[in-house]
Formats: structure tokens, C-alpha cells, sequence
């Protein structure tokens, strides 16, 4: 007992010697500590929350993307991939427990008496052979051979979720940028409408005009002409519109949908960007948080790689009995045991063990620089769509005035051509401008919203100030003071 009680103890202590590779520390990469154009009052910022897209205050856009969200086959995928990893990861966990396995192998042999040894007649030439044992294997996991192994695999099943957050951060993306573009088309539809009637209504003027000698048939072909292109234009929006509804169906996972036409610039306006956005706030992405799962389990395959140049180490044992009959095989005088102790080295390998390492290496470094590329990706995301929010924000005032200006416009050539002041050609240029004022106008309310939909996905989603990341340089301040 006392003999197998050290062995025991001996395994032990075998299993908790350091494992070998190097171990994990996340890479400094240098980011500036605010994103470009962002005040730099910490401080100051505040939270959104995790269901951003509930912030523009449309029910048809919840149910939307709580569809997408429930019923899109990615998700599936996403947590199909999440059920795999998890069972990856049971797998690893149990190679630090010993298998136990029940053997059995009964057989009825005959043997020669014409050998040149004869076989005593005591001894019958046909028996019976019944062996019945219970056995078990454990590898003494000296190197971290299995640590390491189980490091990696960890690192995949929490990458593997980190993996369908991003999933579920694009599809609410997807689909609230396809709604806002399906609300810009019904403005710019409402809109077309009320021009090609504005159009058809100036048509029957000139007409009645032409037929009392006022206005030249030039001026009739010029108002068709106007009102044939609404009539294209409302056209063109209207196919676009249904492409945008069958992409919203296919992502809600219910083709077939139908949405009632609405109006974009009824929707709130976006939450301005929190005051003070650090750049440590890139660390919550799911998309940098599933590389730098990638890069864990590359630094995990190195220590794997290295411990198959060292001794394997293992333990069998076997315990049981052998008879003739079953009903005596797990009786006393029938017992067989075996325990034994194995050792393998490698000897000569032809350089093989050591390639495994380098290629480790290899894909560490590839896991690394594809990690800090994610980081500066997701860095640039978050600067272009604080400027395209604040450009877009800036831009529509001037625009809102455009839209005025251009009414006016076109309601005083309309006035000086009825009382014959000016051509019709200033009639038609009025109308193109008032249109394109109008729909440019719907069309930056739509990049705005849309770019606020974009700063949210490279934010990552919602936060709150709690637990928000806090810079090295604000901890660098802290410790100071």
C-alpha cells in the first residue's frame, strides 16, 4: 500500500511541474488614447445600451431584428459552431482523468496432441478460457502537454462565442441599415409621387396653354418630357424598394414579408456620440476579442509542440480474473492483476519535432499580426463613422436650407411663367433642383442614420460607464496621483 501510495504521490507531483512553451501575454499594440475628432474628457463619457437599435424608437425595427436575431440561419450556424467547441473542450478536460475500460475475452481453444511435446492425458486437449479484466491507461502529464492542449481548446470555445456575438452585432447591423434604406426609399417615393403629380399638373397647364396660343409645342414636349422622367424615377425606387424588402425578408428569416410603406425622416434622430470615446473601448469589440482567442490558442500550440520532444510518460493497470468457467472467473484463486510504467523518447526524428515547433511559431506570429490588423481595422471603423456621423450631422442644415430655397424657387418661376415674365426652360430647371434638393436631403438623413448604425457595430454594441476599459494612460494618471 505504502508502494502505491508513493506512486500515486509521484504522479502528482510530476503532473504539477511547470508546463513547458511560452505563456500568454496580450500584445502591446500603440493606439492613440482618443479616436480622431473625439474630445479627450474621459470622463464625460457615457453608456448605450446593448439593444442600440431600440435607440431610433421604431416597433417594426425591434420586431425586425428580434426576428433576424431568433430565426436567421447564421445564428444557427454561430451556435451550432459554439455546441461543437464545447464538446471540444469536455474532450480535453477528461484526458486528465484515466480511462477505465471493462475487457472481456471468452474462447474455447483445442489443442494438437500430435506435438513433439505429448500433452499429459491429465490435461484435456479442449478448454474453456474466460478472462475478464477492468483496465485503465493515464498519461502523467509532466511536459503540459495536456495543459497546454486544454489552454487551446478553451481558447477556441470562448473565440467560438466571441464568434457568434459577432454574428448577432452584423445581422442587427444588416438589418437596421436595410430598414433605414427601405424607409429612405419610401420618403423618396412619397416624394417622386407628389413631383410627378406637381409635373403632370404644370403638363395639363402648358397644354391648355398651347391650345390658346400662349405656349409653343416645344414647351408641351419640354413638360412631357418632365414628367416622363418623374414617372422613371418613381419607377426605378419603387423596384429598389421591393430588392430592399426581399434582403430584410431573407434576413428576419420570414420571406414572406411585407412592410407597410414609412417615413424615414419620422424617426428619431441618433443619440450624439458620447463626449471622450477611448480607444480601449476597441477591446470589447467581439470581433478582436475572438482574434485574440485565436492568438491564446496559437501560443498554446507552441507548448504542445515543444512537450512531444520530451518523454511521454504513462501508467497501465489491469485487474481482474481468468477461468475456465464464468461462474469462477471473479473468484479468488482466479484474480490476475498488472501494473506497469511506460516511458517513450525520442531518440532520432530526423528533425521532425522540432518543424512541428517552428510551424507552431510560425502560425503564433500569423495569429499576432493578424490580431494587431483587427485592432487598426477596427480602430480606423470607429474614426470613419464618428466622421461620417458628425459631416453628415454638419451637412444637413445647409441642406435643410437648399430644400427651402429650391421651393421657393420653383414657386416663383412657376408665377413668372404664368404671368409670362420668363421661358418655360426656368419652370424646368426649378423642378429639377427642388427635386434633387428633396431627395438629397432624405438621403443624407439616411447616411446619418446609417453611420450612427455603423459607429454602434464598430463600438461593438452598447456599453455602460461601469464597465467601460479604461486607458494606460488613465491608469498611469492614477498611479501617479
Amino acid at each position: 500500500m505504502m508502494r502505491r501510495m508513493s506512486l500515486v504521490l509521484c504522479a502528482l507531483l510530476l503532473g504539477a511541474c511547470a508546463a513547458v512553451g511560452p505563456d500568454y501575454q496580450r500584445p502591446v499594440i500603440n493606439l492613440p488614447g482618443a479616436f480622431p475628432g473625439a474630445p479627450a474628457d474621459v470622463a464625460a463619457s457615457e453608456g448605450i445600451r446593448a439593444e442600440w437599435w431600440k435607440l431610433y424608437g421604431d416597433a417594426r425595427l425591434d420586431q425586425l431584428v428580434a426576428s433576424a436575431l431568433a430565426r436567421n440561419a447564421e445564428v444557427r450556424l454561430a451556435v451550432a459552431r459554439i455546441e461543437e467547441t464545447d464538446a471540444n473542450l469536455r474532450e480535453a478536460g477528461a484526458a486528465f482523468l484515466p480511462e477505465i475500460d471493462l475487457g472481456g475475452t471468452p474462447q474455447r481453444q483445442r489443442l494438437s496432441a500430435s506435438t513433439a511435446t505429448p500433452i499429459p492425458p491429465s490435461i484435456p486437449l479442449a478448454r474453456n478460457d474466460i478472462r475478464l479484466t477492468l483496465g485503465t491507461s493515464f498519461e502523467i502529464d509532466f511536459w503540459g502537454k495536456l495543459r497546454r492542449a486544454l489552454e487551446a481548446t478553451r481558447a477556441l470555445a470562448l473565440g467560438s462565442r466571441y464568434a457568434s456575438e459577432v454574428v448577432n452585432l452584423a445581422l442587427a447591423s444588416l438589418t437596421t441599415q436595410a430598414y433605414f434604406s427601405l424607409r429612405a426609399l419610401d420618403a423618396q417615393i412619397a416624394l417622386t409621387r407628389t413631383t410627378l403629380q406637381s409635373r403632370e399638373e404644370a403638363l395639363t397647364l402648358v397644354r391648355n396653354r398651347a391650345r390658346g396660343g400662349v405656349a409653343s409645342d416645344l414647351e408641351v414636349y419640354q413638360a412631357e418630357l418632365a414628367r416622363a422622367d418623374a414617372s422613371i424615377q418613381l419607377t426605378e425606387l419603387q423596384r429598389q424598394r421591393a430588392l430592399v424588402e426581399h434582403q430584410l425578408a431573407t434576413l428576419a428569416g420570414q420571406l414572406d414579408l411585407a412592410l407597410e410603406e414609412g417615413d424615414l425622416l419620422a424617426l428619431p434622430l441618433p443619440p450624439s456620440p458620447p463626449a471622450g470615446l477611448p480607444s480601449t473601448l476597441l477591446e470589447r469589440r467581439p470581433d478582436v476579442q475572438q482574434a485574440e482567442q485565436q492568438l491564446v490558442a496559437s501560443n498554446a500550440q507552441i507548448g504542445i509542440a515543444k512537450a512531444a520532444m520530451f518523454p511521454t510518460i504513462s501508467l497501465t493497470a489491469y485487474a481482474g480474473g481468468q477461468s475456465t468457467a464464468l461462474a469462477s472467473v471473479l473468484s479468488s484463486g482466479a484474480s490476475i492483476w498488472s501494473l506497469g510504467f511506460g516511458l517513450g523518447l525520442p531518440i532520432f526524428d530526423a528533425g521532425r519535432f522540432a518543424a512541428r515547433t517552428q510551424a507552431a511559431e510560425a502560425r503564433q506570429r500569423q495569429a499576432l499580426a493578424g490580431y494587431q490588423r483587427i485592432v487598426e481595422t477596427a480602430f480606423r471603423e470607429v474614426a470613419d463613422a464618428l466622421t461620417s456621423v458628425q459631416q453628415s450631422t454638419i451637412a444637413e442644415l445647409d441642406l435643410q436650407t437648399r430644400v427651402v430655397a429650391a421651393r421657393n424657387a420653383l414657386r416663383l418661376a412657376r408665377l413668372r411663367y404664368e404671368s409670362g415674365y420668363s421661358a418655360y426652360l426656368e419652370v424646368l430647371d426649378a423642378q429639377r433642383t427642388a427635386n434633387d434638393a428633396e431627395l438629397g436631403f432624405v438621403r443624407n438623413r439616411q447616411l446619418r442614420l446609417s453611420a450612427s448604425v455603423d459607429l454602434m457595430k464598430a463600438l461593438g454594441g452598447g456599453w455602460n460607464r461601469e464597465r467601460m476599459p479604461v486607458s494606460s494612460a488613465a491608469v498611469r494618471e492614477v498611479s501617479e496621483k
